[in-house]
């Protein structure tokens, strides 16, 4: 399953995702990228897709994505091109090659370059710490998304 956002420059390419943990295997399971495409995982399930960001596409803040935080441990994997992962107090460039592991922080994505940046994003569903759910900013947990990028 794939979804675009031609006004953000983004595309999503959802290619397997498992509901639960230890994750089920059938003989015959329905093609889970068919469901509704959300930015975190199931609970206890585990997300795997690909994301494009095209060049040219910043908001006035110099982002592409919005802030956001998931309960999820998120594996990022820069496969073409270069993004900026930015944080509440710093940013970083990533290039192809590069890994990235966000664990429940608030972030955003530029694409600042002039080409196409492809990431490959794996998501494992988490549960924030009750101490450290304490310490989070503003809404906490009610800030977490749990639906689409704009949703």
């Amino acid at each position: 399953m794939s979804r675009s956002l031609p006004q953000d420059g983004v595309a999503f390419h959802e290619i397997w995702n498992t509901t639960g943990a230890p994750a089920p295997i059938a003989a015959v399971e329905a093609d889970p990228t068919e469901r509704e495409l959300a930015v975190p995982p199931p609970p206890s399930g585990t997300k795997i897709r690909i994301n494009e960001f095209e060049p040219g596409h910043l908001d006035e803040r110099g982002l592409q994505s919005p802030v956001h935080r998931t309960a999820s441990v998120d594996y990022g994997i820069v496969l073409e091109g270069e993004i900026t992962l930015v944080l509440d107090d710093s940013e970083v460039t990533l290039r192809a090659g590069d890994v990235v592991v966000q664990r429940g922080t608030d972030h955003a994505w530029a694409n600042r370059g002039d080409v196409p940046a492809r990431v490959a994003f794996i998501l494992v569903d988490g549960r924030f710490d009750d101490a450290l759910a304490e310490t989070l900013p503003g809404a906490g947990l009610n800030g977490l998304m749990r639906g689409g990028p704009r949703d």
